[in-house]
């Protein structure tokens, strides 16, 4: 065999070894892939809270990546970015509750059309009656989203932020109490706990706006439940006059209670 065969043969084979180290190379990372995304996705659904902190985050990151693509100024960005929808777009007994609130209120009913329905569809996990929601955010803030209470209740539902802090760390921490959609998620979890700590949602409210233990509350469960009864009308289709919103500050800091039960999940469903 020649110098020149010899040489040929030489690179056929070292190329060869180099594929077949390559492929098993290869076949061993995939098939490390494959079980690490296995164990994510058990992990994932055993721990809602990962999940939810993940989508977070994976939005977040999709965002930023967007703006980097396509630039800081852009009207798709923007309406995305609106907490804000059609009421005609919404079941007739909802358009006519986000209808009868902006009247009230003097909102615009797109972002109370986007509040009344996500107070209907987590009334549907935590068993609270949407109205009762709605009822709680016109008291408390006017459906305000930045609004703020001397003793430093914030948001739409006047959740003290600094004492529930640990509510928002999925949501990416205590500056996601003036995003709307999120002050109404974390303000229902600390009704819902108020009410199951109470055993009565006259008594949870009194919690809620930091009333326990004292003997007046400033009327402020009275003006809930008689805006929630106005609202359970509207719901009806009955005709209900429009009155003077009256807006009452938190008394004081609703601090959770550990020894309590803990509620189920928000969104566990």
């Amino acid at each position: 065999m020649t110098a020149s065969k010899k040489f040929t043969q030489g690179l056929r084979t070292f190329a060869s070894d180099i594929a077949q180290g390559f492929f098993e190379i290869t076949h061993n990372g995939f098939a490390l892939v494959g079980l690490a995304v296995m164990f994510a996705i058990i992990t994932l659904t055993a721990r809602p809270e990962l999940r939810e902190a993940g989508e977070v985050k994976l939005f977040s990151w999709l965002q930023t990546r967007q703006v980097a693509v396509a630039g800081p100024t852009g009207e798709i960005d923007a309406i995305d970015r609106a907490t804000a929808s059609n009421p005609q777009d919404l079941p007739k007994q909802q358009a006519a509750v986000a209808y009868w609130l902006s009247k009230k209120y003097r909102v615009a009913p797109e972002p109370l059309s986007a509040l009344v329905a996500e107070a209907y569809e987590i009334g549907l996990h935590t068993k609270l009656d949407p109205a009762l929601i709605l009822a709680v955010m016109a008291v408390e803030s006017g459906f305000n989203p930045f609004a703020q209470s001397p003793v430093g209740a914030q948001g739409l539902m006047q959740v003290m932020t600094q004492v529930h802090s640990d509510k928002y760390e999925s949501f990416g921490g205590k500056l996601a109490a003036f995003d709307p959609l999120t002050n109404l998620r974390v303000g229902v979890k600390v009704l819902q706990e108020c009410i199951a700590r109470a055993g009565s949602t006259e008594g949870g409210l009194r919690l809620y706006v930091g009333a326990a233990n004292i003997e007046d509350d400033g009327g402020y469960s009275g003006k809930v439940m008689a805006e929630y009864a106005r609202l359970q009308m509207v719901v009806k289709g009955r005709a209900v006059r429009l009155s003077a919103p009256q807006i009452i500050p938190a008394l004081a800091p609703v601090k959770p209670d550990n020894s309590a039960e803990k509620v189920a999940a928000l969104f566990n469903s």
